[in-house]
């Protein structure tokens, strides 16, 4: 069975934002630390995954040798927004459209690459995102996470954050809602009302139970034990090939590096974990994965799904 590996390249910038930071609008990096840190340990474990870039980044002349870096490296691009905004799903038609063309000229720019993936910033989505992908020749969106406690999700990034009750209110549906966790967790395609389709290649979350085990979660349950995290994961994959899903699994720059190394965003949970160890952590979960499955990037792995998926009308929705 294959699974695929995806990174949200969310800069230093992006979370200072979410957070309600001051002095994110000058948009302070960290790409030229965290891209090679990751491309160096993909060479060590022989692996090839998808990155999702935001325009914003590419847009900026000092980012563009180290994106370009990704594509020479042998990895794939795709579109993570122009603002990563996680609101994108409140979004006007028209507005989402010039978010996701601004981002891929951007991307272009800098990577020579075209982007026909997508992935919303914080699994933000809509009806609306989904027509402007497809109309745009879109091969897949990636930015469904179905699980049941996007609200409890919400509710401790608010708890952790500086914002105003206007900008929560602005957020307030950010990671989704409960409804989440009733889309399927194997990929599928949306159907809209002119008959045309896109698929889908939702986030993996643990099958039946709908728990998150991507990366960051792991790191979490590694603070409280290596044997535990090794073991959530086990059974996690132990599910995923019990109902034959085969994983989407997710990454974020943050899974690398601690405070050790971005003192800036001592605020995001895990970041007191240092570096050291979340390596440590990310070679054991790969690994773990690579035993068990063909580990692709994003694009190979659409290719390599069988034609039959289940339809689900947009409609509905």
């Amino acid at each position: 069975m294959n699974a695929s590996i995806s990174l949200d390249l969310d800069d230093q910038w992006s979370y200072m934002k979410v957070h309600g930071d001051d002095g994110w609008e000058s948009f302070p990096s960290y790409l030229d630390i965290v891209v090679p840190l990751f491309l160096d340990v993909f060479d060590k474990l022989d692996i090839k995954i998808t990155f999702f870039i935001v325009g914003q980044d590419a847009a900026i002349e000092r980012n563009r040798k180290v994106l370009k870096s990704i594509v020479d490296r042998g990895h794939e691009v795709g579109n993570h927004s122009f603002h990563h905004e996680s609101w994108l799903k409140t979004y006007s038609k028209e507005k989402i459209e010039n978010e996701i063309e601004q981002a891929e000229e951007a991307i272009f720019t800098a990577t020579g690459k075209r982007t026909i993936m997508f992935r919303g910033p914080g699994f933000s989505w809509s009806n609306d995102l989904l027509e402007v992908l497809q109309k745009r020749n879109y091969i897949f969106d990636a930015s469904l996470l179905p699980t049941y406690i996007s609200p409890l999700m919400r509710q401790y990034y608010f708890y952790k954050s500086k914002l105003s009750k206007a900008e929560k209110e602005s957020r307030k549906e950010l990671f989704g809602s409960f409804k989440e966790g009733f889309y399927p967790l194997k990929p599928f395609t949306w159907i809209f009302k002119n008959e045309k389709q896109l698929m889908e290649i939702p986030v993996t979350t643990m099958p039946v139970l709908k728990l998150p085990f991507h990366q960051s979660y792991l790191l979490y349950i590694s603070g409280v034990s290596m044997g535990l995290m090794k073991a959530y994961l086990r059974f996690a994959i132990f599910m995923c090939k019990l109902t034959k899903t085969p994983p989407s699994y997710l990454l974020h720059p943050l899974d690398l590096v601690g405070d050790d190394v971005v003192p800036q965003l001592s605020f995001f949970p895990g970041m007191n974990i240092k570096s050291q160890k979340k390596m440590k952590v990310f070679e054991i979960a790969i690994s773990m994965l690579k035993k068990h499955f063909d580990v692709l990037p994003m694009g190979q792995f659409a290719n390599k799904l069988p034609a039959s998926r289940k339809l689900i009308n947009t409609n509905a929705n």
